[in-house]
């Protein structure tokens, strides 16, 4: 396995005021997927059940590699 998939919701998606939840850490797509299908209903989910997003991720690789600026 060279890869895993992020489960976030984000709240509000399409605005400046996100409020962002990593569910989850996946091994495959289609469990992430079936995650979503638990929680699509549930309280707060269901207002806006397009803010789930799937995101793959390549494991033992660094992320950020240019450091960062505080502001």
């Amino acid at each position: 396995m060279d890869s895993v998939f992020l489960l976030w919701y984000l709240r509000a998606p399409d605005t400046d005021d996100e409020d962002e939840l990593l569910i989850g850490v996946y091994s495959t797509e289609e469990e992430a997927r079936a995650a979503i299908g638990r929680l699509k209903d549930k309280p707060g989910f269901v207002d806006a059940p397009d803010g789930f997003q799937i995101h793959p991720h390549k494991i033992n690789r660094d992320s950020w590699t240019e450091g960062f600026i505080l502001d």
